[in-house]
């Protein structure tokens, strides 16, 4: 998917001053993310604004902040979101999220994120990969503290990972008073290894569902759950 400028059925993505680029995990947490009950929601690390702007597209209700420490990056997400439909429903803020989550009054009913999840690893002569992909720039804990700190009572979060990042992720979280409700185990074809999980968290203990979302057949060919999931943005479908 990487390229200067991403065309979706309804917005644009220009993504040549951003690290990364649009990808299936941004595409799938824009997608798999519910918003049913929600009308206030943080993306931390807007990157290219994807997530932000496919949310605004799915609920029409639902008002928009995000947080993103790279100017260059938040200025062109901002760019993004003002050249779309929804741009009167969308506001990213440059700030390091750390700082945002101590200084804000405000709460937030939906939280979601594709948080950098590399650590120990060599980091990259590029530093705006650095503060994209490693935990460096924002840890696990700094995350979750940081959740906490702005959540709703009756809030969600939704965070995509590796998995093993996520098993730390779980872990941390319910140890801070957040449990996971709902994941989704997603993988290329059906006889690979686990790609990803998104997990669902909140602050209700009690009930879990988890699901498993194939990208593409033993042939290749994008398997239906995915192209029902995606029909709304991607022109391939």
């Amino acid at each position: 998917m990487s390229k200067s400028f991403f065309q979706f059925k309804q917005f644009g993505i220009h993504q040549d001053h951003c690290a990364m680029k649009v990808g299936t995990d941004g595409v799938l947490l824009g997608a798999l993310s519910r918003a049913d009950n929600a009308t206030q929601m943080l993306e931390i690390g807007v990157g290219t604004g994807v997530v932000s702007l496919m949310m605004a597209q799915r609920y029409p209700n639902l008002d928009i902040t995000g947080v993103e420490i790279d100017q260059e990056t938040w200025s062109q997400a901002s760019q993004n979101a003002e050249n779309s439909p929804w741009a009167d429903r969308i506001c990213f803020i440059n700030e390091d999220f750390k700082l945002f989550s101590k200084t804000s009054i405000r709460k937030f009913d939906l939280v979601v994120s594709n948080p950098p999840y590399f650590k120990g690893s060599l980091l990259s002569i590029d530093p705006k990969r650095n503060l994209a992909l490693h935990q460096s720039s924002l840890n696990f804990e700094a995350l979750l503290d940081g959740t906490i700190e702005i959540l709703a009572d009756d809030g969600e979060v939704f965070v995509i990972l590796p998995p093993v990042e996520m098993a730390q992720f779980k872990h941390l979280a319910m140890q801070k008073g957040l449990f996971q409700k709902k994941e989704f185990l997603i993988r290329d074809k059906a006889s690979k290894p686990l790609l990803r999980k998104m997990g669902n968290f909140s602050r209700q203990e009690g009930g879990f569902e988890s699901q498993d979302l194939i990208i593409k057949d033993e042939n290749g060919k994008f398997s239906d759950t995915y192209a029902a999931l995606l029909k709304d943005f991607l022109l391939i479908f």
